[in-house]
């Protein structure tokens, strides 16, 4: 029979698992059953003499204010707002609307050409953005009636935004990428560079998806508009002057990251203050969109810090009856190699990504996966980015696919979550190729931080 105090900890995790679905909020969940768990342990310790690993009182457990003090002078998640800010204020700039303009014009002429016109969008707003929600809803709003009305299928052109959408989360400067380095106390330097390679890889096996279903299913790509073929000078240098603006954004943000001038924290300043000029610039910016981007970081930061404080509390109090070493141990004995160990990882980051949002995976699973991690000699910079592509499908595997429900909410009439759910498959299936790739190739991962940094 188990200890009684690795039982505890089993039954305090399946607990948590089933409370999911009571519909209360992550973060009070999290620190609530924490709580009510330290209490039913001290409580069993005191009147039954039964050693639970929590010292019979509460001292040990109120040293997770020590673990939140430290979360809180972390000047790495200063960044956090500073980049939700950016991308807030970047999707009100109108950058993107004028890219799309002038896109479609360039890529009229191919079979499937407005398609990879989002595709590339998404590309550039990943890079400058990171915000998922918003990309997605902005890519739905200025690129699905124009598809349809172009006679894309539904399904086709649905899966596109989608996807198109989710890259901000991989693509640096990405909060994800941010909050995996705090986690596992990695460089975020490393992850950015580390994932820039993979991020841009996932764009173009998009693209080359699109043009493929453009040449096998050509049913489901419009023909060619009529005179798309007469492409101009002009309409090739306008495509090209409206990506400057986005470009120095993030040459701006990630030059400076790379090339050792500022940090994450100063870059992610200059980012947000950049997006406020180009705001300005296309002559966007006045009050009612400074409020509302204000309100809307504000939200955002709130949200992610209420569940990364009771990540911690559950965090803190699973170690102190053992929960850690039970889980060490529990993937020692499967007596897997690194390969198997991580193969076994990616497929429980998979799993729960159907039933949970990325920031609950980050903040609760991988601290507790990340010392087994370790122990076996895995590069943490390649298995976090393995992690993020993986955590990639959460946003579009029901059933809390949070950018499917982004999408539904703007998508024109017609559109139904059934057109949606099809159209995404084959961009999940393309993600996990690419996790897979990544997998037996590691040096696509690992050779931008080697060349940058030497590491």
């Amino acid at each position: 029979m188990l200890p009684i105090y690795e039982l505890l900890a089993i039954g305090f995790m399946v607990t948590f698992i089933v409370s999911l679905f009571s519909g209360y909020p992550v973060a009070w969940l999290l620190a609530g059953l924490s709580l009510l768990f330290a209490a039913g342990c001290i409580f069993l310790e005191n009147q039954f003499g039964i050693d639970t690993f929590l010292l019979y009182d509460w001292a040990k457990v109120s040293g997770v204010v020590d673990r939140l003090d430290a979360i809180m002078s972390n000047w790495v998640l200063v960044s956090l707002p500073m980049f939700i800010y950016m991308g807030q204020m970047l999707d009100r700039s109108g950058v993107a609307e004028i890219m799309m303009r002038n896109f479609v014009a360039v890529f009229g002429g191919i079979r499937g050409g407005l398609g990879l016109t989002v595709i590339v969008i998404g590309i550039l707003l990943a890079a400058s953005t990171g915000i998922v929600g918003a990309s997605v809803v902005l890519l739905a709003m200025l690129s699905m009636p124009i598809m349809l009305q172009n006679h894309y299928s539904k399904a086709l052109a649905s899966g596109v935004v989608a996807a198109s959408g989710t890259l901000g989360i991989l693509i640096p400067p990405s909060i994800m990428l941010v909050l995996m380095a705090d986690q596992v106390s990695v460089s975020v330097g490393d992850l950015f560079m580390g994932a820039l390679i993979p991020g841009v890889g996932l764009g173009l096996l998009y693209m080359l998806f699109v043009l493929a279903v453009g040449i096998l299913r050509p049913d489901l790509v419009p023909p060619r508009p009529a005179g798309a073929d007469k492409l101009t000078t002009k309409q090739l240098l306008l495509a090209f002057a409206s990506t400057i603006p986005t470009f120095g954004l993030i040459l701006l943000v990630l030059g400076s990251i790379f090339f050792g001038i500022a940090t994450p924290t100063e870059a992610s300043g200059l980012g947000a203050f950049g997006a406020i000029l180009l705001a300005a610039a296309n002559r966007r910016l006045n009050w009612r969109v400074i409020r509302e981007v204000g309100i809307e970081t504000t939200l955002t930061t709130c949200f992610i810090f209420a569940i990364f404080i009771g990540a911690t509390f559950f965090a803190y109090v699973l170690r102190l009856v053992g929960g850690d070493e039970l889980i060490g141990e529990f993937f020692k004995g499967l007596g897997l190699g690194p390969t198997g160990l991580v193969l076994v990882v990616l497929a429980v980051v998979f799993v729960a990504g159907f039933f949970l949002d990325w920031f609950e995976i980050v903040l609760i699973i991988l601290p507790l996966l990340a010392p087994a991690v370790r122990v076996a000699g895995i590069d943490m910079t390649w298995f976090l980015i393995l992690i993020a592509m993986m955590l990639q499908t959460s946003f579009l595997t029901p059933p809390v696919g949070f950018s499917l429900f982004y999408l539904k909410g703007v998508v024109p009439e017609g559109v139904t979550i059934q057109h949606i759910y099809l159209g995404v498959l084959p961009f999940v299936l393309l993600q996990v190729a690419m996790v897979a790739l990544c997998l037996f190739v590691p040096e696509i991962i690992t050779w931008l931080p080697e060349q940058m940094y030497g590491h």
